[in-house]
């Protein structure tokens, strides 16, 4: 068959291993919450209808999002999890010839989705924090660039791009390229000094802002995502989009999570929490951890991560590999803690001298 031998070549987005029915699966950013009632209910009412179409243009979403974020309602735009609206925007802005930047390593479904859209990657490496470097992003622009990508908190490193940094960033970038503020995230960041996205809209009309109801809000199985920014942008987005492809119980699961928002963050501060102790108790045992802001934490395990990953799956849990250079931990069950900082004990005894992944100094 003729295909794309691009398309081809691209390694197809595996999720992570299920976790033994005895274990816990931590290798999916998931929220480890059970789904409040009222979201329930709401999703439930709604199934007697699954032989019509949804209401996929959402406009009581939109205009409850828009009325949050103090924006028109043309400049909010629903998909299918943001990483469709990630997909539609690339594909609006890039093409055969045209360059994405993005920092590397970062979201693993950034380089196939510029690979789809024809257009071609330029990976920055992180700094050695892991952090964006968002000077040296800069300066890999050219007149080939059409969009650039940045995520804060990075997935799956974790540490944040401060307000300081964004705004130093988007003075170097030109007014007619497309900046995308990936904040899957958002909601789990803790230190002050992160960038908040949405109130720049207004000082930058080349900025579109990516959030998820998937992660904070416990809405991973129903995909459901959105994006703020300029209305003209939005509107490629939404010409670039699969049709209809946002469920009707995705929406008004939605809509009960900002009525229930108050429950839902008190959930979220507890996995913030949680992600704080697990950091500091692995620095304790002697891992070099990046700053954490989302809801998961970063083994820098390089060359041993596959003999890692093994590990933690021989002892029931399921963690994300990205061999040849770490592993990601989701925040999980507050019983799966123990196992885990047993694991990582045993694992960081057993590195060898000098390996990165050891707390330096």
């Amino acid at each position: 068959m003729r295909l794309r031998q691009e398309i081809v070549d691209v390694p197809a987005y595996k999720q992570g291993r299920a976790a033994p029915s005895d274990g816990f699966k931590l290798s999916s950013n998931e929220n480890p919450f059970p789904p409040l009632t009222g979201v329930m209910d709401a999703v439930a009412g709604v199934l007697g209808d699954l032989n019509r179409y949804p209401n996929a243009g959402g406009l009581d979403l939109r205009e409850r999002l828009a009325q949050r974020h103090g924006v028109g309602v043309g400049q909010v735009h629903l998909g299918n999890g943001s990483v469709s609206l990630l997909a539609q925007l690339i594909s609006a802005a890039a093409g055969a010839g045209d360059e994405v930047v993005y920092s590397w390593r970062s979201f693993e479904a950034y380089p196939g989705l510029v690979t789809v859209a024809g257009a071609t990657s330029v990976q920055v490496p992180n700094r050695p924090d892991a952090g964006h470097d968002l000077p040296a992003m800069a300066a890999a622009i050219t007149d080939r660039t059409r969009v650039v990508i940045v995520c804060t908190p990075n997935n799956p490193t974790g540490p944040i791009v401060t307000a300081a940094e964004f705004d130093a960033f988007m003075a170097l970038v030109p007014s007619d390229l497309l900046v995308l503020l990936d904040e899957a995230y958002y909601e789990f960041a803790t230190d002050d000094t992160s960038v908040d996205g949405i109130p720049l809209l207004v000082r930058h009309p080349n900025l579109v802002v990516l959030r998820t109801f998937s992660k904070a809000y416990g809405l991973a199985a129903l995909r459901i995502g959105y994006a703020v920014g300029p209305e003209a942008v939005l509107n490629a987005a939404r010409s670039a989009a699969i049709p209809l492809s946002v469920t009707d119980a995705a929406r008004v699961a939605a809509l009960a999570s900002i009525d229930a928002e108050e429950e839902l963050m008190e959930r979220v501060a507890r996995v913030a929490m949680r992600r704080d102790e697990l950091r500091d108790a692995l620095i304790e045992q002697g891992w070099n951890v990046p700053q954490a802001q989302g809801n998961f934490v970063w083994l820098a395990t390089g060359e041993q991560t596959a003999w890692a990953n093994d590990a933690f799956f021989d002892a029931g849990l399921t963690v994300r590999a990205f061999a040849p250079e770490g592993i990601r931990i989701s925040v999980g069950e507050q019983e799966s803690v123990g196992k885990l900082l047993e694991v990582a004990g045993d694992l960081v005894r057993n590195l060898p001298n000098g390996h990165p992944a050891k707390r330096l100094g």
